[in-house]
């Protein structure tokens, strides 16, 4: 699990542009485009440790998860930043990726149940 936060990390934060980042609450385009970079990211690095065919399904299921939670808490985190309450702004970021490590947690159990 802790190289699969680290690819989180990576492909959330680092590889995603400014402008994905700015304009992610407001603009699906910008939202999908940050979620096709973070799943091309994570399953590309998932795929050697997962294999082929759980590696896909594994970046899928969580792209899928990832925009509905960016869809959400990049609205709010987006109101409180405006808002400039920065104590509401920081603690619905940290909710967002522990939402997020809830569903790779749940995703990586489900695919070695299900490979199993």
């Amino acid at each position: 699990m802790p190289y699969i936060m680290l690819i989180h990390w990576i492909a959330d934060f680092l590889c995603q542009s400014r402008w994905m980042a700015e304009n992610k609450s407001k603009n699906l385009l910008a939202l999908s485009a940050h979620v096709g970079v973070y799943s091309a990211v994570l399953g590309a690095a998932c795929m050697p440790m997962l294999g082929l065919v759980p590696g896909l399904q594994f970046a899928i299921i969580n792209g899928v998860l990832h925009f509905a939670v960016d869809f959400c808490t990049s609205r709010v985190t987006s109101y409180f930043y405006q808002k400039q309450n920065m104590h509401a702004f920081f603690a619905t970021v940290g909710f967002d990726q522990y939402l997020h490590f809830l569903c790779l947690w749940g995703t990586l159990v489900w695919i070695r149940l299900v490979g199993n």
